[in-house]
Order: C-alpha cells, then structure tokens, then sequence
C-alpha cells in the first residue's frame, strides 16, 4: 500500500492516463490535490471516486507483479506437466422422442391457438364495421348536420343583413331626396312670401285688379306649396310640422275665401273640410290625414275655377 500511495504522490499524468477511467483533467486535478498522507485521501479530488481509485490500483498492482511464468519453479512446472488430463464430459442423455399422442396434442393446441386469434381478429374487425355502420350516421347527426344547419342560417342572415343594408342605403337616399324636395319647397315659399308682399305693397298702394289677382294667385300658390311640404314631412312621420303646414295653408286658403269670386266659393269649401279632418287626425291618425291631405293636395293641383 505504501508503494501504491508513493505511486499516487509521484506518479506523472502521462502515467496516470493510462488507467482506464482516469482523464487528463482528473489526472491533473489529482496533480494538484497532492500529497495524499493515505490513498483514500485522493477521493477529494474532483472526478475521482471509488471505483476509480479500485481501478487505478489494481493497474498498479498489474504493471508490478512479476510474471508467475519465469519466477515458477522447474518443480512446480514438472508437476503442472505431470498432471493427467481432465477427463471429458460425458454428453447429456438425449430427450426421448416424443410419442404420437403428444405431437397431436401440440397440433391441435396450436390450431386451437390460430383459431381463437382468427376469432379475435374477426371480432375485432367487425366491431370497427358496427362502429363505423351505427356510428357514422350518429356524428352525421349530430354534428355534421347541425353544423350545416348553423352555416345556412348563417348565410341567410348574411343575406338578410345585406338586404337590409341594401334597404338602408335606399332609405337613406329617399330621406336626402325628401330633405331635398323639403329644401326645394322652403325655398319656394320663401320667394312666395317676398312676393306676396311686395305685391300686397302694390295693392295698397294703386288698388289694382290685376295686381289683386296675382295677389291671389301667390297666396294659392304658397298654399299648394305648403301642402307639397306637409305630405313630404307625414312620409318622414314629422307630425308636428306636418300639421304645421296643414294649418298655414288651411289659413291662406280661408283667407283667400273671403274675397273670392262666387265660382272658387265651393272647390275652397272642399278644400278646407279635408283640411279640417286633416287637422283633427293630426298627430293621432296620421295615415288618416295623409289621406286627406293627399286629396286636398289633388283638389288644389286641379286649379280653381276661373270666373
């Protein structure tokens, strides 16, 4: 032991490599742990461990025994070659043949093996065919058909929803056109307005007939106007104004009344009945009112009759 410690203590790396299991760098961190007062004391190297150590020492052990052959005495050598010969073995009894009975009853229990397997197997085979017989129609059932159903449904709100955009788009352009012809009539009635004045100036200034007339004329204009808006604001169920108008024009059209000739005395009186009902369904029966208000409209659009 003392050798193999002076061994661990001065041996090279070179020298220690050549053990199995021992690296250079565990050869160098061996290097470096020295000197080892016991050859256990080289376990604190790093990488090193007991088998190691094992190893390393039996190769020392190896590399100085000397060899058994030339140290042997001539005596001892004579004796090995004195020695007899160990006898041979003698060979093992061979296995009794088997009889008929048993290679029937291996045969048969090999087909009866062949044949449970062939049963498993078709059993096996036809339980995927009922799965795929009893269960293909159940996931058509409830899967595939409720997802086509879902995908229907969700094309036809698609549809519906373009529909519908389609019809807001359309409304939308009904409503500017309104609001158009709305602006159209205020426009008009504005002029109106500025005429009538300017002819009722004139009016009192000369007492004119002619000027009277087209007097007339401007105010049953404006109120055909009036009425033009008011059917335009019942179609945008703008009731109040709606009625606004309906009273404005039902006010010319009274107005106008008064001073008129004997021949307009009966279309004005026609006239302003609708109105009437026009103003008592306004705003609670307003698809009343746009009736008669429609067929005042109409009556006007006739023109009175002149004398």
């Amino acid at each position: 032991m003392n050798d193999f410690l002076n061994f661990l203590n001065t041996a090279e790396a070179d020298k220690l490599i050549q053990t199995p299991g021992i690296s250079r760098p565990l050869a160098e961190s061996l290097i470096a742990a020295r000197p080892f007062e016991t050859a256990e004391d080289c376990l604190k190297a790093r990488g090193m461990g007991k088998a190691l150590l094992t190893r390393l020492q039996a190769a020392f052990e190896a590399q100085n025994q000397p060899d058994v052959e030339e140290s042997a005495p001539p005596e001892e050598s004579r004796a090995a070659l004195a020695a007899p010969a160990t006898p041979p073995a003698p060979n093992p009894p061979a296995e009794p043949s088997s009889t008929f009975g048993e290679r029937m009853g291996k045969a048969a229990l090999n087909f009866f093996r062949a044949f449970v397997r062939l049963i498993l197997t078709l059993a096996f085979i036809a339980a995927l065919a009922a799965a795929a017989y009893y269960g293909l129609p159940y996931l058509n059932q409830k899967l595939i058909v409720p997802v086509e159903k879902n995908t229907a449904q969700i094309e036809a709100l698609q549809t519906q929803t373009a529909d519908l955009q389609n019809q807001m788009d359309a409304t939308n352009a009904q409503v500017s056109a309104l609001q158009a012809d709305i602006e159209a009539h205020t426009a008009s009635l504005t002029k109106l307005e500025e005429m009538q004045a300017a002819l009722e100036k004139e009016v009192s200034a000369q007492n004119n007939s002619v000027m009277l007339a087209l007097e007339r004329e401007v105010k049953f204009t404006r109120a055909v106007e009036m009425l033009a808006r008011a059917r335009l604001y019942l179609s945008q169920s703008n009731f109040g104004l709606a009625k606004t108008d309906v009273q404005s024009a039902r006010d010319l059209l009274a107005e106008l009344k008064t001073t008129a000739p004997a021949a307009q005395t009966q279309p004005l009186n026609e006239i302003l009945a609708r109105l009437d009902l026009a103003l008592g369904n306004l705003p609670d029966l307003p698809v009343i009112a746009a009736d008669d208000v429609n067929i005042a409209w109409e009556l006007m659009m006739r023109g009175l009759p002149q004398p």
